[in-house]
């Protein structure tokens, strides 16, 4: 029955991208056949062989103990602050107390490491294998296997540094493809951060979802090459680059240098995200105050919803309204309907405001135990990426800083590029859904 529900949720997300399709008689479906088999290959073998699966599980502890190592420079800082309790063994710590003192580290960690491997040519390397892998199945250009390959382990304005040179060369299609797996990804940064929150303090936790979050990140490369190739196919083939360049530009003068610079650029993303969250929430409570406190009390909608949801949700909120847009999506992914609203509304918080606040909120209902373990599986893979409205931004002056000629061509293809990058997390989501 999984597998049945998984199919037709396929379906159902290659129709919708194929109706929003610009140029629908040039799609290339060996493309699109290839890359959903590969995506199904990859679950597969992640999901299902045995010793790729030890072989995963055993990664995934390891991405634990790493994490400790982080946890231990934010010990040595904060003390008893940076710790899931004080010393009092009944006073626990709230949930974004833990994400300021805990999750916000690891940023700086994984973020001053990844700048250590860039330097020494390790990511590289990595890199290069997997676009070696996308562009002899996928048959794509050198540019977008590197930048989608690059887009597994690095952010969205970082990955398209290992193919500055070619940006200003590239036709929209593919421009489309670098913005689409930037948005469809997470970096490694940030990757050790979900993990942290979302596993508490239990390591057996943490690497569950460090499984989660490390199958998802490989399989949503293909997606994003899926869903841009048929949103936006290619139309000038003739300009299409196949050979695999990849920058060679260095961060740091030397090893230690990177590592200091990669720690720096870690600080500034913690404090960016710190400040996002806050503002963010505070901005939720305030809808939600309009919303609940207003409309719903003067029309009495709070009780309906109350009583709809059984207690779910507690009146009129931008929370249930997100949940009632998208609890189709939810329940096309393979989520029981019951649970569609919930999940739903976390995907409209990842699109409307960031998956950041959408993970958080995941960790609380975890917490809770409001959702099923499927639902929570299937959550966590579609919630692994930036596709949100405030990346089209970040792309556009990122990539935009990178390329000044394509600034125009960046801000007319990011509100596609972002919806396409939507689609291919639900896909990997629906996949995972009726595998694992």
């Amino acid at each position: 029955m999984d597998y049945l529900r998984g199919f037709i949720g396929l379906l159902f997300i290659i129709a919708l991208a194929f109706l929003l399709s610009k140029n629908r008689k040039s799609i290339d479906w060996r493309l699109v056949s290839a890359g959903i088999i590969l995506q199904i290959v990859i679950g597969l073998i992640i999901g299902k062989v045995e010793i790729a699966q030890a072989a995963f599980n055993y990664l995934s502890s390891k991405l634990v103990v790493f994490l400790s190592f982080a946890q231990n420079g934010a010990e040595f800082l904060y003390g008893d602050l940076a710790k899931n309790s004080t010393n009092d063994p009944s006073v626990k710590h709230g949930l974004g107390f833990l994400f300021a003192f805990q999750a916000l580290p690891t940023v700086i960690f994984f973020s001053a490491v990844s700048a250590g491997l860039y330097y020494l040519g390790i990511l590289q390397k990595i890199v290069f294998g997997f676009a070696w892998v996308m562009a002899r199945t996928m048959r794509l250009s050198g540019s977008e296997s590197l930048a989608a390959a690059a887009n597994i382990f690095m952010g969205q304005t970082e990955a398209p540094l290992l193919v500055r040179p070619f940006i200003s060369r590239m036709t929209n299609s593919e421009l489309n493809c670098l913005m689409v797996g930037g948005m469809a990804t997470i970096a490694g940064s940030v990757l050790g951060a979900y993990v942290s929150f979302l596993g508490g303090g239990s390591p057996e936790e943490q690497a569950k979802f460090a499984s989660y979050l490390l199958s998802a990140s490989i399989m949503n490369a293909p997606a994003a090459i899926v869903l841009a190739k048929i949103f936006l196919p290619e139309s000038e083939p003739e300009k299409i680059d196949r050979t695999l360049k990849v920058n060679r530009d260095q961060v740091g003068v030397n090893f230690i240098d990177s590592l200091a610079t990669g720690a720096a650029d870690g600080l500034k993303l913690a404090l960016n995200i710190g400040a996002m969250l806050l503002t963010f929430i505070a901005i939720i409570y305030a809808i939600n105050w309009i919303l609940v406190d207003g409309i719903g009390n003067l029309t009495g909608l709070n009780e309906v919803v109350r009583e709809s949801t059984n207690g779910t949700f507690q009146g009129f909120s931008l929370q249930y309204i997100l949940g009632q847009v998208f609890r189709v999506f939810a329940f096309a992914m393979g989520v029981d309907w019951n649970e569609t609203l919930q999940v739903g509304s976390l995907l409209g918080q990842k699109v409307v405001i960031n998956e950041f606040v959408a993970y958080l909120n995941l960790a609380e209902i975890k917490n809770a135990g409001l959702l099923s373990e499927k639902a929570i599986r299937i959550s966590t893979y579609a919630l692994c990426g930036f596709a949100n409205f405030s990346s089209i931004a970040i792309q556009i002056g990122g990539i935009g800083g990178m390329a000044a000629d394509r600034q125009g061509d960046l801000s007319r293809l990011g509100l596609r590029a972002m919806i396409a990058a939507t689609l291919a997390t639900m896909m990997t989501a629906t996949i995972a859904g009726a595998i694992f």
